[in-house]
């Protein structure tokens, strides 16, 4: 990157226009605050600041200014999706898409089985292979 130059925030995230993540599982958490754009957003989501939390999405309310950060995404069990105008939804990339970079070792998708359908050894297991 050139000097200078600072890396949009944006970069890390999904965004699908017009849609909110609605919680059904109480336990999920969100925080939200007024901040004027949504790189404000993606910047504190990245960064987790002052979450007590890990952030996996924001969605920002174009309307009011307010950024609701999200211990969730779309794929998450116990959250539905509703149809909003004022919201955009920005999903951390690392959490929804399924492929694998390198070795896989900072792979955060939902993929669990192999393309045969078995099942996928876990990281921390040396069973039945070493890594």
């Amino acid at each position: 990157e050139g000097k200078g130059k600072k890396r949009n925030p944006l970069h890390d995230f999904k965004k699908t226009g017009e849609l909110m993540l609605i919680k059904i599982n109480k336990t999920l958490e969100v925080k939200t605050k007024l901040l004027n754009t949504t790189e404000q957003c993606a910047k504190r989501c990245s960064r987790n600041k002052g979450l007590s939390f890990t952030c996996k999405a924001f969605a920002y309310d174009r309307v009011t200014k307010r950024c609701h950060w999200l211990s969730f995404n779309s794929l998450t069990n116990g959250v539905r999706k509703k149809q909003d105008h004022a919201f955009d939804l920005y999903e951390k990339k690392d959490y929804v898409r399924n492929c694998i970079i390198g070795k896989g070792a900072d792979y955060k998708g939902t993929i669990s089985v192999t393309k045969s359908g078995i099942q996928c050894q876990a990281w921390n297991s040396m069973i039945p292979h070493e890594h």
